[in-house]
């Protein structure tokens, strides 16, 4: 029976041709969508999992109150994870102090490599649960001159030789034993950047500051990650440590520690107001929607054209019927075209995912798969088909089988004035998805451009900035010396932060009639004399640094939201006591977006500091030819230090990045809008025609009468536009709603315009003439001799 059932399905599918087409490809498309987001979503979700005690990982995380706001960060101080691990050692099996990811150069030999590792203590890669290749993860890192290497850097070192025991030197200048090779983790680790490990001890004995640090209560500049305990709850023991630090600060910082578990790291990563308030998790709902919302549009071609198409297999139901046919078997035979056309639309919606999948991973920075050898996959797949097709088949398959066979067979059977209202629900439901996802598209792409256009305050146009190799540290006027000569640049200086972003925050800044109960927090940068030059800051009161002044180790420039935390008026000139050093503001300049261009300024103070330096900024020659200027640059720190690659970084490409990641959202929501309209249209294209070879007789009559083509073709165009208006009245609120919720997050963000809903509007408007006027026109200028021959 089922045999038959499928025989006859193949019949009418090649019958039918292009309305096959159109179901076929049409849900291809929609289960490519689907398959696509699933995969995206799968590997959000599985984020960190690699990691075997990713249930009982956390991170330490502290709740600070200054300049009135309450914020959470993960930097905490070296005393606060000591306390921890002594006085609350029950409530975990591990802990660890970590020092953030760093890049280092590898060396050994004539091979040389730069990549990001971390000092860490030896319980780390057991945490970690690091898949060892050589060595014992126990004890990979219980000697201070040890260093456990990643499969990758290791084979880039050694190639095919075996590195264990082997000596390799950090930056040029400490010698360190490989003790252990560890599998790289997956992409979708917070740890994937991270390709080496080095013990917390040598960090301890190379930086006298962190040493000190371990009786500063105050210094939050470090990390620390914890392992509870097997049979501990993780939200009491969080509660537990809570007040840890409260004795050893200021009672107005009002310090909260509390545990961030590795389960939302990367979906639930956002804190307001000392709130977890979400994160990446929107996206994956987000996308899980337009998912299951272009499948539906797939589902909705589907039943349409077979309901459209109802009167035409009306005589096969009722002669079925006359002869026995129960209407179980019917829908059973319906069910099944409708599983037929399912499975040919898999197999190209597979197709489609094979294709494209490599430049979806390129547009979502992902490095997802088809995981080919996991029968959960398969399953899900087999489950989310089997789902498509009843999905889709159903109301077909009941509604053909519920005709009479007595009004088919006399031929008095029509499908009534009703019957079409089902299909203009689902036409409008069609565009009220396609006409939200475009007002979406566009007011993303604004929010985007409008942070985009923000005034930074300084010019990034051929601004390079390089990290600051101890090869290169305590020469700075021969360097800077050598490039001014070269010709190829205008202006060196360092900093101890790049212009996009501010790496340090401290609190310790005195001022006449400063509120004594307050704490403010300051973004600090230290930097050279040359910095504002380099950068080319605008100078809004004062003057810049000047090595003409000799004073001005002890003086501070500041930004205007400094100055407004501070409240003093015309503050050039005044003593701002730093630490209890008196330092002079001798400027103030424009604000700098040095951090998140969504978000407020943060006052920061700038001061002249050449021992703090982490970063060389390097302003080329304006107009000068790029490559041309790079290879000069790179001569020159090449004769100070040839150890290093010459790495360096275009300010302009960093600040870019900050928008890196609502740019992928709005590139995904912009293929997904284009998607929906497509299959949106490719169902009308087919109604069109179906309607079209519906009225064809009447159309013949109103030629005969004198009916203009124009005319026709706007008796033909206009029940789809005016489905196509309600769609618009429905789409615009939700869209309003549901987008104006979401710039809400944004402190500095777009408004929405009026002009983007009609602009919307009118644009599903004139795709759905142009999908349906072929069709129309085609009608219209059909010949009336053939339509009305037999009459």
């Amino acid at each position: 029976m089922l045999r038959n059932y499928f025989k006859i399905a193949l019949r009418n599918l090649s019958k039918n041709k292009v309305y096959s087409f159109i179901n076929i490809f049409g849900l291809a498309v929609g289960m490519a969508v689907a398959m696509l987001i699933g995969l995206w979503i799968y590997d959000e979700l599985s984020f960190n999992k690699f990691h075997k005690g990713y249930d009982r990982l956390a991170q330490l995380y502290i709740n600070q109150t200054f300049n009135g706001t309450t914020g959470s960060s993960r930097a905490v101080s070296i005393p606060s994870a000591t306390e921890i691990k002594t006085k609350y050692a029950p409530d975990f099996k591990y802990a660890s102090l970590a020092s953030w990811n760093f890049g280092h150069l590898l060396v050994n030999g004539d091979k040389k490599i730069n990549k990001e590792g971390m000092y860490v203590e030896p319980v780390f890669p057991q945490m970690l649960s690091l898949k060892m290749l050589k060595g014992d993860y126990a004890t990979a890192l219980k000697e201070p001159a040890s260093i456990l290497l990643s499969e990758s850097v290791a084979k880039v070192l050694f190639g095919d030789k075996d590195p264990l025991n082997k000596i390799i030197k950090i930056d040029s200048k400490n010698n360190m034993k490989v003790t252990g090779i560890f599998e790289d983790l997956p992409f979708n680790s917070d740890f994937y950047d991270t390709k080496f490990y080095l013990p917390w001890s040598a960090y301890l004995a190379e930086q006298s500051w962190v040493k000190e640090s371990q009786q500063q209560w105050s210094n939050h500049s470090f990390q620390t990650f914890v392992q509870v305990a097997d049979q501990a709850d993780m939200n009491k023991v969080s509660a537990k440590i809570r007040d840890v630090e409260k004795k050893h600060t200021s009672p107005q910082e009002n310090p909260e520690y509390f545990l961030h578990p590795m389960s939302h790291w990367h979906l639930y990563s956002d804190f307001k107001e000392g709130k977890n308030v979400g994160g990446a998790i929107q996206f994956v709902w987000l996308f899980a929607i337009i998912g299951v919302f272009v499948l539906l549009l797939a589902c909705i071609n589907f039943m349409n054209l077979s309901t459209a198409r109802s009167e035409k297999r009306a005589k096969e139901v009722g002669i079925r019927k006359a002869v026995g046919s129960l209407r179980q078997q019917l829908i059973t035979q319906f069910l099944s075209e409708s599983l037929l056309v399912v499975g040919f639309a898999l197999v190209l919606a597979i197709l489609i995912v094979l294709i494209s999948l490599s430049a979806f991973n390129d547009l979502s920075g992902k490095q997802v798969s088809i995981p080919y050898q996991a029968p959960l996959f398969w399953a899900m797949i087999i489950g989310f088909s089997l789902m498509t097709g009843l999905l889709s088949g159903s109301y077909p398959a009941l509604y053909l089988s519920s005709f009479n066979p007595l009004e088919v067979l006399k031929g008095t059977f029509r499908v009534g004035r009703w019957a079409a209202v089902p299909r203009k629900v689902l036409v409008v439901v069609q565009f009220t998805v396609s006409i939200t996802l475009i007002i979406g598209t566009i007011i993303v792409f604004r929010q985007i451009q409008h942070a985009k256009n923000r005034p930074v305050g300084y010019d990034r146009q051929g601004l390079l900035q390089i990290s600051l190799s101890s090869n290169l540290n305590k020469k700075y006027d021969p360097l800077r010396d050598d490039l001014l000569k070269s010709g190829a640049v205008y202006e060196m200086s360092e900093s101890s932060s790049p212009t996009t972003g501010v790496w340090s925050n401290q609190i310790g800044f005195e001022w006449e009639g400063k509120d004594p109960k307050s704490i403010p927090l300051f973004g600090v940068v230290a930097c050279t004399h040359h910095f504002g030059k380099t950068i080319n800051w605008k100078i809004k009161e004062g003057r810049d640094f000047s090595r003409d002044f000799s004073t001005d180790t002890s003086a501070f420039v500041l930004n205007e939201a400094a100055v407004k935390l501070t409240g003093l008026k015309n503050i050039v000139g005044k003593i701002i006591r730093y630490n209890d050093k008196p330092c002079t503001v001798v400027g103030v300049v424009k604000d700098m977006v040095m951090e998140s261009p969504y978000t407020p300024i943060k006052p920061t103070i700038f001061m002249v500091n050449y021992d703090w330096a982490n970063v060389i900024n390097v302003k080329l020659m304006p107009n000068a030819p790029v490559e041309d200027a790079l290879k000069k640059v790179e001569a020159v720190f090449k004769k100070y230090d040839s150890d290093s690659p010459f790495d360096f970084k275009f300010a302009d490409e960093q600040y870019d990045a900050k928008f890196r990641s609502e740019e992928r959202v709005g590139k995904l929501a912009r293929i997904f809008a284009v998607l929906a309209i497509f299959i949106s249209c490719l169902g009308l294209f087919g109604l069109a025609s179906f309607i079209a070879e519906q009225r064809i007789k009447e159309i013949g009559v109103r030629k005969v009468l004198g009916a203009s083509v124009l005319n026709l073709w706007g008796l033909l165009s206009k029940d789809f536009v005016r489905l196509v208006i309600i769609s618009f009245l429905i789409a615009t609120p939700i869209a309003y709603f549901f987008l104006d919720d979401w710039l809400q997050e944004y402190e500095y963000r777009t408004n929405i315009s009026w002009w983007i809903f009609v602009l919307s509007g009118i644009g599903a408007t004139v795709i759905t003439l142009l999908t349906v006027s072929y069709q129309a026109i085609r009608a219209a200028l059909m010949n009336p001799v053939k339509s009305l021959r037999s009459e």
